[in-house]
């Protein structure tokens, strides 16, 4: 079933997708420097990496995905560059995170602060290189061309 909302749907520019992707690493570095819930600082880290991939993935196919498996999202973006093969593990590990730290659970759910920082870690590395990459072959944000947002090249 889709979503339904008030307004537009999702933006179709990648770097607005970046943007709230910086700020969702941005909160999970306050909240682990200041002492903040373990389990807010894991779940901004899975936001910032599922609009990060979402944005690069609108960058290089054209179009939206949907969704929030972060492992089927990788796995999307390997297939336009073999460097994200590296984070599928590392994705995988992360989609724990959505549901877990933001529902209570009758079972134990904890998170150490070196997994904190291990998690914090892996988001921004996997941030500055979509960052980097997008930045670094356009130059500089722009809006995604009709023909992209069709499936044409």
């Amino acid at each position: 079933m889709a979503r339904r909302r008030k307004g537009s749907g999702d933006s179709l520019y990648y770097y607005k997708w970046l943007d709230k992707a910086l700020s969702d690493l941005q909160s999970a570095r306050i909240l682990l420097t200041w002492g903040g819930d373990p389990m807010a600082v894991a779940f901004h880290c899975q936001q910032a990496i599922e609009k990060a991939l979402k944005g690069y993935l609108l960058f290089r196919l054209g179009r939206h995905f949907d969704g929030h498996n972060l492992t089927f999202l990788c796995r999307q973006a390997a297939a336009c560059d073999p460097r994200f093969e590296s984070y599928v593990d590392e994705s995988a590990a992360l989609n724990n995170y959505y549901i877990e730290t933001r529902y209570p659970t009758d079972v134990p759910f904890v998170i150490t602060e070196t997994q904190e920082h291990k998690i914090l870690s892996m988001a921004e590395d996997m941030f500055g290189m979509i960052r980097k990459e997008l930045y670094d072959t356009v130059g500089g944000p722009h809006e995604i061309h009709e023909e992209r947002r069709m499936g044409r090249s």
